[in-house]
């Protein structure tokens, strides 16, 4: 499989939580602006595609696209629909892929999700983040919950499937006001909800205000009951988990993201956006050995498109994934899953089996997981507690 990945890193404005490299200027110099963008992500695409061919990578056509940030829809659909155009004259997009843009509902409307369903968008996923206005308001979010449902019955309007973002855990956020959001967002009716714990961190202005005391620091145990409402309620609605921080309808699952916890192929185009190739041969090199790479682009939106304009793939750095990486990986990402860790692709050279065995036995004792196939499958209290079952699962490995 192979996916892409474009990152747009602009917003109209930046939330007091957020870390994400996203920027709210117009023109950020070196060519890098909201005016041109497209026309830079696409320039960086010819040059990573041509990477590709001098290093024998040859990929299949897209199965998924996902248009992220930032707010991809702070640009014109015809911008987006340029990029995909050129998706499909690079790699191509196969017959029923899966392409996506993230949405803040305070920038699209009916024509505007009309044109991205017209020019080949299969999916929007808004960011609705909750359904009560003081913790919108302590989120630094614009939007309202009626922008919301205006953007989700516009989606369905124009045949496109829909998700919304919730976080749960902002200061001033009790149990009733995320139960009021988790409801908010089943009476949607999307088909796919995706829950995030808050996640402060201290270079943004929440974690400044909470560590000036202005406002509380989140609570573990109260994130977890939260946890544990959403998995409650969603379930009831039909919506099961199939990723610790995701729900879907049963065929509406995110299939971009579940790519990412297969660690499949992708490119990531776009200020910061990471790219990941399983089987990459370093060129000019006879005799060496192939090895999974990881690389990342330049940040900055400015350096980012200096280096296009130079001609070179913008990539700030890039790393071999060792076989030991490649292992946990493996066992990171499969304990996130519902289908979970498939035992059968691991290394046991490793370890004894029985070894493992016990190891697994003993996290089916403590109520961590459930064994069923060769797969270890994370129960409720292991997904609440994952952190534990991944270092648990790293020891039986000596990782």
């Amino acid at each position: 499989m192979f996916e892409v990945y474009v990152h747009v890193p602009f917003c109209l404005r930046r939330c007091g939580y957020c870390d994400f490299n996203t920027y709210t200027a117009v023109d950020l110099g070196g060519g890098a602006s909201r005016g041109n963008y497209a026309a830079m992500a696409i320039r960086e695409m010819r040059l990573v595609r041509d990477w590709q061919e001098r290093h024998g990578i040859a990929e299949p056509p897209a199965s998924t696209v996902f248009f992220g940030g930032g707010t991809p829809t702070i640009l014109p659909a015809d911008d987006l629909i340029a990029i995909l155009n050129a998706i499909r004259e690079l790699w191509g997009v196969e017959d029923g892929a899966e392409i996506t843009t993230e949405a803040n509902p305070d920038t699209v409307n009916a024509a505007t999700i009309r044109a991205l369903a017209d020019g080949g968008f299969t999916r929007v996923s808004f960011g609705m983040q909750s359904a009560v206005p003081h913790v919108l308001r302590t989120l630094d979010r614009t939007h309202t919950p009626a922008n919301v449902e205006a953007g989700v019955l516009a989606a369905e309007a124009a045949g496109l499937r829909s998700s919304v973002d919730l976080i749960y855990g902002a200061p001033g956020e009790n149990l009733d006001d995320w139960r009021t959001s988790v409801r908010a967002a089943i009476d949607l009716g999307v088909n796919h909800v995706s829950a995030y714990a808050l996640t402060v961190e201290p270079t943004t202005k929440m974690g400044r205000q909470i560590a000036a005391g202005v406002l509380p620091k989140p609570d573990d145990d109260d994130e977890a009951a939260k946890y544990e409402i959403a998995d409650e309620l969603f379930s009831a609605a039909g919506l099961q988990w199939y990723e610790i921080s995701n729900w879907a309808r049963p065929g509406s699952e995110s299939r971009h993201n579940l790519g990412y916890w297969r660690n499949v192929d992708w490119a990531g185009i776009g200020p910061g956006a990471h790219s990941h190739y399983a089987t990459f041969t370093p060129g000019g090199e006879e005799d060496a050995v192939p090895h999974s790479l990881r690389a990342w682009d330049i940040a900055h939106p400015r350096l980012w498109g200096e280096r296009i304009n130079a001609g070179q793939v913008p990539w700030a750095d890039s790393e071999t994934i060792t076989p030991e990486e490649s292992l946990e990986e493996a066992i990171m990402l499969g304990l996130r899953l519902r289908k979970g860790l498939d035992l059968t692709v691991l290394d046991h050279a490793r370890m004894p089996s029985d070894r493992l065995s016990a190891g697994i036995a003993e996290l089916e004792r403590d109520g961590l997981v459930g064994f069923r196939e060769s797969r270890v499958v994370p129960t409720l209290r292991g997904r609440l507690l994952n952190d534990t079952v991944i270092e648990r699962m790293f020891a039986l490995f000596d990782l």
